[in-house]
């Protein structure tokens, strides 16, 4: 069987995996993202070439953050800021002598599941919008700041690993760059942990209600590593039917259920590569 390679790059973490056309995936490697272009670079050749000891593969699809266009340049990068106004599809391409296609995260998440995720899918396609902008629902405003509108979107507002840091950071002086250990720090009790994800809960919160009002969907499906802690879907979750409960012009309407991915952590690596697959 043809097999691909599926790379999922975060702010976190690069996930690669081999993978078939069936979409299984038969082995996986993970590094921490670096900081530099050149050192996630030099990681995403060398997780290739480690899974092609396996054998053969016909191509390379990558899924990561922020606004991709086409012909695989990257407008932005979300939390990979390295990343930003390069050709990534181009410069891996060079490196590895594979054909590579690069997809939004959320994107690949979406195909992957069928489902409607933070991306449109349409009679089966992505709909991309004029300027490849669809589904960056991450800039939506939901709150006010006074100096600079962006602060009040759901990036800033901690709806993103790097938004989540960031929220913290400003007011403790044990910062973090891991949202992992402000979860620990909650877990224990720390009254600035607790508040911050109190912040975060509503701010995703909102951002879900208003997208269930705009499209109606069946289904509301979170990816990515956070939709395996329980904790966080929990919480989420009484914190959308609270926000439902308050609004006196929806709290009679049935809102979509919000569930982990099927997928989980490995959406974006197969999202990438079925696209990989239709492009032949």
């Amino acid at each position: 069987m043809t097999m691909y390679i599926g790379i999922d790059i975060g702010g976190t973490s690069i996930k690669c995996g081999l993978v078939d056309g069936n979409g299984h995936i038969s082995r996986k490697v993970t590094r921490t993202t670096a900081t530099t272009k050149s050192d996630i670079m030099a990681d995403l050749v060398a997780m290739v070439q480690e899974l092609q000891t396996d054998g053969p593969v016909a191509g390379i699809g990558v899924s990561m953050p922020g606004v991709v266009q086409s012909d695989g340049f990257l407008t932005t990068a979300g939390a990979v800021t390295a990343f930003e106004q390069i050709n990534l599809r181009d410069e891996l391409q060079a490196q590895t002598k594979l054909p590579v296609i690069i997809e939004n995260d959320a994107n690949a998440a979406a195909i992957a599941e069928q489902w409607l995720g933070v991306a449109l899918i349409i009679n089966n396609q992505v709909y991309r919008g004029a300027h490849a902008r669809s589904g960056e629902f991450g800039w939506m405003v939901v709150d006010d700041d006074d100096i600079d509108i962006e602060m009040g979107t759901l990036n800033f507002r901690g709806a993103t690993v790097i938004g989540l840091i960031r929220r913290y950071n400003q007011f403790s002086t044990d910062t973090v760059n891991d949202a992992r250990e402000i979860f620990k720090r909650a877990a224990a009790g720390e009254t600035l942990a607790k508040h911050v994800f109190h912040s975060y809960y509503y701010s995703l919160a909102k951002g879900i209600i208003n997208l269930m009002v705009a499209f109606d969907p069946e289904i509301v499906v979170i990816g990515g590593g956070i939709s395996a802690n329980e904790t966080f879907m929990t919480n989420l979750n009484a914190t959308i039917a609270d926000l439902h409960a308050n609004h006196n012009s929806i709290k009679q309407l049935k809102l979509a259920p919000v569930v982990p991915a099927r997928l989980r952590n490995d959406a974006g690596m197969i999202g990438a590569v079925y696209q990989l697959i239709k492009r032949g």
